[in-house]
């Protein structure tokens, strides 16, 4: 259920500010935010929605940015399909005085970046990278509008099995078969990452014992892909069914007879819905990110604003409470630059030159496909371990703040 204080957001009041000599007062401008209000992800819509209301308070605080206070436009995505995903556009591009849009994810294919681009708008996303990229690389500057703040997910793809690898070199776990159980979601950002993850695995010499794909939507049950994890008895279990109900089913049905097995689940635990629904059962799961917060001293950035982002709404974020904010601050530096927020081609231009540390890593764009770069000393695929409720980084070293424990269902323990 959205919440009022989410719903007040959507039409925010602004702070009128003086201009710097003297009486005119500043004018407002709207930000437009695709966020799934209601259905299986509408968590992540509501962190969508306070990151940029955050933002967007701090600066009409500060008399607002080069003339300019803010209100956000809301638009459901309800479900991410292309109805919905278009009508919810289209709704914002014909709001007057709706000047750029934001969104975490709104389709998962990202076609409306081609929408965006037909009517020159201001789009900075963190969706899924592979299809942002595909669109604008085939003619980037037709797409000085829109930026990804999702950096490439070929990570995703191809660095779960170097982890596992580490850690059973480390003496930390034990790799028996070199097998592994892949299930994913019938969705381009599920599905992808999990080919990518399989030929991964095949490359490096492992079986992929179990390789299962379901329906994209609502999962009820899952006990019969796990009675054949169940019967190959894999190494490790991955699942990149990114909804939180869906992953926490999974996790819930595999402990009643759990394999022995380290389980991995694509992004689903970061979302503070995934520990609300498993509790003390998600203990020992590993999960990844990119473009995630790193919420280490490692990173003082990161630390800080998922501090303040506990303080200001009481709840952890996730990905996307902290990603918003900062994507709103890159727009209003953008703004800050240009100074005319109608200047859309200037202001595309500005976003695209973006080179800032953000809470996720070092954002820096690749001209060719609009896409945040990733490496270590970008933006860099973080590897995490829930453990009483709390995550922890377990790699890359270089941003890590503590040490991988051997899953409670695992033997050993």
């Amino acid at each position: 259920m959205i919440s009022n204080q989410l719903l007040r957001s959507t039409s925010l009041a602004t702070c009128l500010s003086l201009m710097a000599f003297g009486s005119a007062s500043a004018e407002m401008i709207k930000i437009g935010v695709l966020a799934p209000l209601t259905g299986a992800t509408a968590s992540d819509g509501e962190e969508f929605i306070r990151g940029v209301e955050w933002a967007v308070e701090e600066a009409n605080a500060k008399g607002g940015v080069a003339g300019y206070t803010f209100e956000i436009e809301v638009a459901d995505v309800k479900d991410h399909s292309a109805a919905n995903v278009s009508s919810a556009v289209e709704r914002l591009l014909g709001t007057d005085g709706v000047e750029v849009i934001l969104t975490g994810y709104a389709s998962l294919s990202m076609f409306e970046v081609d929408l965006m681009a037909e009517e020159n708008m201001p789009y900075i996303a963190a969706g899924p990278s592979p299809g942002f990229a595909a669109i604008v690389s085939q003619d980037p500057e037709a797409y000085n509008c829109c930026w990804s703040y999702t950096a490439s997910f070929k990570g995703y793809e191809t660095d779960v099995l170097p982890m596992v690898q580490e850690l059973a070199e480390a003496g930390a776990v034990t790799i028996d078969d070199k097998t592994v159980a892949i299930i994913s979601s019938d969705n381009p950002y599920s599905k992808t990452i999990s080919e990518g993850m399989k030929a991964s695995f095949s490359e490096g010499g492992w079986d992929v014992v179990v390789d299962e794909l379901v329906p994209f939507g609502e999962v009820s049950d899952w006990k019969v892909i796990l009675a054949k994890v169940n019967q190959s008895n894999p190494d490790l279990v991955i699942n990149t069914d990114y909804i939180p109900g869906n992953s926490a089913l999974f996790l819930k049905q595999f402990l009643v007879d759990p394999t022995d097995s380290l389980m991995f689940l694509q992004y689903a635990p970061s979302v503070p819905e995934f520990v609300d629904l498993t509790g003390e059962q998600s203990n020992g799961v590993l999960y990844n990110l990119i473009n995630g917060p790193l919420d280490s001293p490692k990173w003082p950035r990161g630390q800080e604003l998922m501090q303040q982002y506990r303080d200001k709404f009481g709840i952890e974020s996730g990905a996307y409470g902290v990603g918003l904010y900062e994507m709103a601050n890159m727009y209003f530096a953008a703004l800050e630059k240009v100074g005319d927020a109608t200047d859309h081609d200037a202001i595309g231009v500005a976003i695209g030159e973006t080179k800032v540390a953000t809470a996720a890593g070092n954002v820096e764009f690749d001209p060719e496909t609009h896409v945040a770069l990733q490496s270590n000393d970008h933006v860099p695929v973080s590897f995490w371990q829930l453990w009483d409720g709390e995550r922890t980084m377990v790699g890359p070293d270089v941003y890590s703040n503590g040490e991988f424990r051997l899953p409670p269902w695992m033997s050993g323990n």
